[in-house]
């Protein structure tokens, strides 16, 4: 059984790594982005230019599914994940 200071503590952590990571995603959607349209210029080969779509395309798809896998299983398994690291980190404060 979670006391309540527990699950306040769980939910913050939960909620802070469920931000980071969507930060993290939306920064990889930028900078992917940026370097496609910055190098599309100078790509006048129409093989290669397919193939650099689909590899930008598979990058973030997969990047992006991932993400949200890990934050599903985060949220799903939070009390023994977070719990863990709660623990971890209050005997690591102890003299």
């Amino acid at each position: 059984m979670i006391d309540q200071s527990m699950r306040t503590r769980i939910d913050a952590m939960l909620a802070r790594d469920r931000f980071m990571a969507w930060i993290f995603v939306a920064l990889l959607w930028i900078t992917i982005g940026f370097v496609y349209f910055a190098t599309d210029q100078f790509i006048t080969d129409r093989t290669l230019r397919i193939v650099l779509t689909i590899g930008a395309a598979s990058i973030l798809l997969f990047n992006t599914a991932s993400m949200f896998a890990m934050v599903k299983h985060y949220q799903d398994d939070r009390d023994h994940i977070y719990g863990l690291d709660i623990k971890h980190l209050d005997e690591n404060r102890r003299p």
